[in-house]
């Protein structure tokens, strides 16, 4: 009897315990979703990933991290960071084997904590780590799970179906298919005031009027009283004044900024945008964002190359890549022992001795050896043309990339040794 009571309580205990952490989860996704899918955009990292991470490192946002560091990722100092710290006892040990303090990041509030989180991933430095992720789908979370725990992101053996978990029991995935602009509060973007109908908020604390009702920019300039002439010297590329604008289009009332007010320092590039829709983006005047990053007036980017948002111009070997360049790309992801440290731990990547870690997708299996070479495909490449650039055959290419043809796409990253 004794012991069917113990039992009862406990799964009442266990079942309680469940509650209050489905309640826990749920309103810390509430509070930051916003902040995930902007980053998203901004970034090209899942906002379901970043959330998963950030509910399972953080315990949404109950951990002595979160709560007195705002440190929602477990980032550590590093020998770079300039900012503020905290100390608390992690995995670090001093010579006589006594358990010691770590220094972690600390930050003023939660946002610059999913910020840090993405400029750790998207950090030049790392890209032989963690590069091969943005060639992946933003709405492939699964894929991202494996591919980080590929990278060794974290320690634990399981920490990919732990992220699957949470974005699947809370619904995670459906974030990673909405825009920032279906939240009214977007980044650093205010309402302001209401003239006969118009929307006008604040992008870098310029007016801006969101486009509603088909209207046109002759409309725009009549009720708001802005000329003309100054609406198009404000907006750049403004579409011709009788023309109907798309839904949620941006016409600028006045000058934008020659750089960004908020705390981001970089946009990296997805796929099919301009220069020109950073610049609307952001109320960066578009001639800044040219000069600030030394790119020519009539080039464009490439995809997931970063754009400087504020500050002096880039060096020029930090210079983005241009459409029109055709400079291939090797990627080979650097896999770390299980022992080695999570992204906060400074740690040099090495080459594990014969182990080769293996990553599932759907009913196939793929061990990644090491030292193993990979390639970006970009415009103009071909079987042939890559297999006397790597020293290989085609039949070589085919049979590692389990091609059956001679097809192959830009983007696609293939093995070629």
């Amino acid at each position: 009897m004794h012991r069917l009571l113990f039992a009862f309580l406990f799964v009442s205990c266990l079942a309680a315990f469940g509650r209050a952490q489905s309640i826990d989860y749920y309103d810390y996704i509430e509070r930051y979703k916003k902040i995930a899918v902007r980053e998203m955009e901004r970034a090209g990292i899942p906002a379901s990933i970043s959330l998963a991470q950030a509910l399972l490192e953080s315990n949404a946002g109950k951990s002595e991290l979160a709560q007195k560091a705002h440190n929602h990722f477990g980032i550590k100092c590093h020998s770079d960071w300039t900012g503020k710290s905290y100390l608390k006892k992690d995995d670090e040990y001093d010579e006589s084997g006594n358990l010691k303090k770590s220094c972690f990041r600390r930050y003023k509030k939660a946002e610059d904590s999913y910020i840090a989180h993405s400029e750790f991933l998207r950090d030049p430095n790392r890209a032989n780590r963690y590069g091969f992720l943005f060639f992946l789908n933003t709405g492939d979370y699964r894929r991202w799970a494996r591919g980080l725990k590929l990278a060794g992101y974290a320690t634990s053996g399981n920490y990919d179906d732990k992220l699957i978990n949470i974005i699947e029991t809370y619904e995670l995935f459906k974030l990673d298919k909405l825009s920032f602009d279906k939240f009214k509060d977007e980044i650093n973007i205010n309402p302001d005031e209401t003239i006969a109908g118009l929307d006008i908020r604040r992008i870098n604390d310029v007016k801006v009027v969101f486009v509603k009702d088909k209207i046109t920019a002759q409309n725009i300039s009549i009720l708001t009283g802005v000329s003309m002439k100054h609406l198009n010297r404000y907006n750049e590329a403004l579409p011709s004044p009788g023309d109907t604008l798309a839904e949620n289009y941006r016409v600028f009332l006045q000058p934008k900024r020659c750089s960004y007010r908020g705390k981001l320092k970089w946009h990296y590039v997805r796929a099919g945008e301009t220069m020109q829709d950073i610049s609307q983006l952001y109320g960066v005047k578009l001639s800044k964002l040219y000069s600030r990053n030394r790119i020519d007036k009539v080039s464009e980017p490439q995809e997931n190359e970063r754009i400087k948002l504020k500050g002096w111009k880039v060096h020029k070997g930090e210079r983005p890549r241009i459409v029109s360049e055709r400079e291939s790309t090797t990627t080979t992801p650097v896999l770390l022992d299980e022992n080695e440290k999570f992204m906060g731990e400074d740690v040099t990547p090495e080459q594990p001795g014969n182990t080769q870690p293996s990553v599932t997708t759907g009913n196939d299996t793929t061990t990644v050896p090491a030292g193993a070479i990979y390639h970006t495909v970009v415009k103009g490449d071909t079987l042939y043309g890559l297999s006397k650039r790597y020293g290989t055959t085609v039949n070589a290419i085919q049979s590692l990339n389990k091609l059956t043809g001679t097809t192959i796409s830009i983007g696609q990253v293939l093995r070629v040794n």
